[in-house]
């Protein structure tokens, strides 16, 4: 049966199969008959080249090898030129000695299969055993140290090309991560890509290593007879067909499983992860997965022992092969003996260096194998890196304004990427110093856009952004956004302690950051945790602790508070807070205002009636603003949204 039969069988398997289980199993208490099957899962992205791996010949991969190796070499040599020269040399020189080595074994033969007493053979041969003696030990050493070299190589690569990606990422322009491709692009570089940086130069050195080992065996043979060199091609090819054969049908069955695999290991998850653990026991939910688990694991079985079956043949054929090719080579040899083409001492040689080649041919084949499948995500990490340098900003050399008496924004509009509809469409708001002004409007009308603008993370693709006269397009980005503070719905917590999740690397000494908490309302929550201000907010670390996404709420209220920047945007600052807390965040944050400017984007409108100036934006525009009551008497969109949310209240 085929591999992809076994497999397909295996989807198939249902509970029935295993009745006498699934009757004492939790569940529904009925066989599983309707087990999801694998065939409509895709292959995930580290696996993206599993099709055109599996439908490549030796020749197609040998053919691009040079430029893989140049590539991976000028990475080498980038991480540090001078290991880099040392395990290329070494090798080189290692190899030389193997050739010296096999040569000087003649001398041995020679001398051991001389006429006269044993003892007189054995002294004439100790020059030649010294000499093969001596490379030997050379030949060690050189490739401890080439090894010690390349070994020293792949954390600096490693380094330099994560060092590469993400100090790109943290500098293109924020919308490259509203950009599909860019993403997927970005996620291909992340998962594999960056990870083969090193895997490719140490499979690379492997590949030179095996055509050093090659060359050194095809220079004995040659230099002892020219026509001993067909014979190593004899001795090797066989095996080569056996290796290569063998880990083609493993690659062919790794990809066949991806879908198994990859189904098996979301079940595994579910049964083991914390956040799926309560509901696995409160919809008694074990019995099933387990089912679904031994259905794909037991199809898997099938096809890694039909594997095991079919790779054991292969290499049983390459072995007979092999054999009837060494009985040649050995015939061939005893021919050449016998008509005196060559002595027996280099006949002893040739079977060594044949031996060497065959080894070293073996060591080829599978690092050049293993080198194509890498260069094809190493090729990924590099096209990435392109990309990234390609859009990363234009130095601006403006100077950032510390402060404004208006913020200005004049007929901005802004498309997303791939996007076909325009998420903001000529918008004009402005903010003087001081005021609370807030956006309204519904999901998707295009508020947060319009505050990343006026943050300077969004270039607008028209229209202006202005800080008194200050066009915002041309002054440096970062310098602009240490004058900014932004308190985000969707904030990160971070790994850090809660002192670093509300400084965030600046430092201002620690009444800063005590005042920053007790404005927030955070100093309640900090006074809770076992180590106050030093305690690690993150439970997957020793002493770590977990919040509340309230709590976690209010440590993101400081972070923007403890900034203290003239302009201060809160995006949904209330939404994991209770009624209560809202109330007394929205009253701090009033109170902490007081002269600066504040920007607020909330659904919940009852929290803007006391703002300076509402805009309302529908689909990308502003179609009303002025205050609270001039709304409500326009009795337009947002008295619609007051008035029922009002009524919610109201009914409730």
């Amino acid at each position: 049966m085929s591999v992809a039969a076994v497999t397909l069988a295996g989807m198939a398997v249902t509970a029935d199969e295993h009745s006498e289980e699934d009757e004492h199993a939790e569940g529904d208490g009925k066989p599983a008959e309707d087990l999801p099957t694998l065939a409509d899962i895709d292959s995930p992205e580290w696996f993206r080249y599993g099709d055109t791996m599996a439908g490549i010949g030796f020749l197609t991969v040998a053919r691009r090898l040079p430029g893989l190796i140049r590539q991976a070499l000028g990475m080498a040599w980038q991480a540090s030129p001078r290991d880099t020269v040392a395990t290329v040399t070494l090798s080189l020189l290692g190899g030389l000695f193997t050739a010296f080595g096999l040569l000087a074994t003649t001398g041995v033969l020679t001398a051991l299969f001389e006429e006269g007493p044993t003892p007189d053979r054995v002294r004439a041969a100790l020059p030649s055993l010294l000499l093969v003696g001596a490379a030997a030990t050379i030949r060690t050493t050189l490739q401890a140290g080439a090894g010690w070299a390349q070994a020293r190589l792949g954390p600096q690569i490693s380094r330099i090309s994560e060092e590469r990606l993400y100090s790109l990422t943290s500098q293109v322009d924020l919308v490259c991560f509203d950009d599909p491709q860019f993403h997927d692009s970005l996620q291909r570089a992340r998962l594999r890509g960056m990870a083969m940086a090193d895997m490719v130069v140490d499979t690379a050195i492997d590949t030179l290593t095996g055509v050093i080992g090659i060359a050194a065996a095809a220079g004995v043979l040659g230099v002892l007879h020219p026509v001993l060199l067909p014979l190593l091609l004899l001795a090797v090819i066989p095996d080569a067909w056996a290796a290569v054969r063998s880990a083609r049908m493993g690659y062919a069955t790794d990809l066949l499983l991806i879908p198994a695999r990859r189904r098996k290991w979301i079940i595994t998850e579910l049964l083991a992860d914390k956040d799926t653990a309560a509901e696995v026991r409160t919809f008694t939910m074990r019995g099933f997965l387990m089912r679904m688990y031994d259905n794909v694991a037991r199809s898997e079985q099938r096809v890694l022992l039909d594997l095991a079956r079919r790779q054991t043949y292969a290499r049983v054929v390459g072995e007979a092969l092999g054999g009837i090719g060494q009985g040649a080579v050995y015939v061939a040899l005893g021919l050449l003996l016998a008509v005196g083409a060559v002595p027996l001492a280099v006949a002893g040689t040739a079977v060594l260096a044949i031996r060497s080649g065959q080894g070293s041919l073996a060591n080829f084949m599978y690092a050049t194998n293993r080198l194509y499948e890498q260069g094809l995500y190493f090729t990924d990490f590099l096209d990435f890196v392109a990309q990234a340098e390609a859009r990363i900003p234009a130095q601006r050399t403006g100077k950032a304004p510390s402060g404004f008496q208006r913020l200005t924004a004049e007929e901005v509009t802004f498309s997303y990427p791939s996007s076909a509809t325009p998420a903001l469409r000529g918008v004009s708001v402005h903010i003087d110093r001081g005021e609370v002004v807030a956006l309204v409007g519904e999901n998707g009308s295009g508020k947060t856009t319009l505050s990343k603008i006026l943050a300077g993370l969004y270039d607008p693709d028209s229209g202006r952004v202005l800080w008194d006269d200050t066009d915002l397009s041309e002054v440096d980005p970062h310098d602009l956004r240490g004058n900014i503070a932004v308190i985000a719905q969707d904030h990160t917590r971070w790994p850090l302690t809660a002192r670093h999740n509300i400084t965030m690397g600046m430092e201002k000494g620690e009444t800063a950051v005590v005042h920053a908490a007790e404005v927030a309302g955070a100093d309640q929550v900090i006074e809770e945790l076992p180590h106050g201000y030093q305690t690690l907010l993150d439970r997957r670390f020793k002493d770590g602790q977990e919040l509340s996404g309230g709590q976690w709420q209010r440590i993101a209220v400081a972070r923007g508070f403890y900034r203290d920047a003239p302009l201060l945007i809160c995006d949904e600052p209330t939404a994991a807070l209770d009624a209560r807390a809202e109330h007394a965040l929205f009253d701090r944050i009033r109170r902490h205002a007081d002269g600066r400017t504040v920007l607020l984007i909330t659904h919940r409108l009852a929290s803007v009636r006391y703002a300076d100036r509402i805009y309302v934006l529908d689909h990308g525009k502003v179609v009303e603003h002025g205050t609270h009551q001039e709304l409500i008497t326009l009795d337009g969109l947002y008295a619609d949204l007051y008035n029922l949310q009002a009524q919610a209240y109201r009914s409730a």
